[in-house]
Formats: structure tokens, sequence, C-alpha cells
């Protein structure tokens, strides 16, 4: 049984798989490993749900590619995500799993000192706040420290869903006057579902108060899971 780790060292990581490669493992035996991950299955129904209520979901993860979606193929909710944000990954020629950094800090920084060099999700959310329109919220779902960035940059309207006395729970508690957004933090998964849907219940209520608003769709980002036994 050997153990995966990933860290916010791109680098480190393409090494380990180097040395898992070496050591016999296959790409196969790590697609196994990331099926058996532990997933709560109340998460996996706030996804439907949530897409099922006209919310249009994203993903924004310091994980990589070829995780994120062999997990959500796994759990068959791999069409409920319009984008995926996360570290691109590919499989060369000898059957090693490659990773490589979203951003390629060897050329140029991000310049946020907040947030690991390979990725700064503040700026990705930025973007999709600049892609947005209409009158349409931000939900936004994360447990580690390279999500407090991005819950910076949220506005007034928008919500931040933390999961409590994770990293970035412990950041905003820090000085939660920092946070624009509405904070609603949540357990387990079967919270996140209540909380998800509970905010969405009171969106679509307060649009449909006000008929000069449109209704809104929310754009919910969602942390995947990154460590892993096999």
């Amino acid at each position: 049984m050997f153990k995966l780790f990933f860290f916010c060292d791109i680098k480190l990581q393409d090494r380990m798989l180097k040395e898992l490669h070496a050591q016999g493992k296959t790409i196969d035996d790590i697609a196994e490993v990331l099926k058996r991950a532990p997933i709560h299955p109340r998460i996996v129904s706030a996804i439907k749900s949530a897409h099922a209520l006209g919310c249009e979901l994203r993903i924004v993860s310091d994980a990589n590619l070829f995780f994120i979606e062999t997990i959500l193929e796994h759990l068959g909710v791999r069409e409920y995500f319009s984008e995926i944000n996360t570290n691109p990954s590919f499989v060369d020629e000898e059957g090693r799993l490659r990773i490589f950094p979203y951003h390629d800090f060897t050329k140029s920084s991000h310049g946020c000192n907040l947030c690991p060099p390979n990725m700064c999700k503040g700026m990705i959310i930025e973007r999709i706040q600049a892609s947005l329109e209409g009158k349409k919220k931000i939900i936004y779902l994360g447990d580690g420290s390279g999500d407090y960035c991005p819950s910076l940059r949220l506005g007034e309207a928008d919500y931040m869903m933390p999961r409590k006395n994770f990293p970035v729970w412990d950041l905003i508690c820090r000085n939660p006057i920092l946070i624009k957004a509405d904070i609603h933090e949540w357990n387990d998964g079967e919270e996140l579902e209540l909380v998800l849907s509970q905010i969405i219940n009171m969106i679509f209520v307060e649009e449909n108060n006000d008929s000069s608003a449109q209704l809104i769709s929310v754009d919910c980002k969602l942390q995947t899971a990154n460590d892993f036994s096999i």
C-alpha cells in the first residue's frame, strides 16, 4: 500500500509520480485509487440538485485535470461542470502521468503573495467575474488556504462557503470583515448540500420578489480532495 499526497509544489508532484511509475504503478493503478477516494454521497446529490436548479458549475482546483476528471466521471457528474480550472496533466509515451503548473512560474510570476506560484485562484475568479452577464452571483465552496485569495475577490452579492475548522475557515476568522461576500460555513457533505440548497432557494426568492431583476445563475466552485491511498 502506498499513499498519494499532493502538495502545492507541482515539481514535487511530478517527481513523485515519476517514482511511482518507476515502481511499476500504472496510470490504471492511479485511476483505481482515485475511484476509491472517500466522497460523501450528499456531495454528489448536491451537484445534481444545483445543476437542476439552473446553476452553472465550475471547478477551480490546485489538483490536476487527470485526477479531477477521473473522479467526476467515476461519480457520473462530469457533464454537470462547464469549466475545470486546474493544473494540466497528460500521460506521456511511457505511460507516466505528468503534471504541469496552471501558471508557468518559471517564466513569470502571477504576482499574488497569498497563493502558491503555480496558481492564483483569485485571478481565475476575477476572470470568471468579468465574463458573467447580468445579475449573476457566485457561490464559492472551499476548504484550503488557497481558497482564501478568491474569497477576498468576491462581491457583496456573492456567497462564500468555507469548510469549518479547515485552513480557509481559519484564515477568514482572523479578520472576517475583509470578506465582502455573505459567509455560510459547512462541516460535511450533508451540511454542504443543505446550506447550498438554502442559499440557492434564498436567491431565487429574492429575485422573484424583484420584478426588475433577472433570474440568477449561480457559479459554484467545488474543491476536490487531493489525498489518496493505494
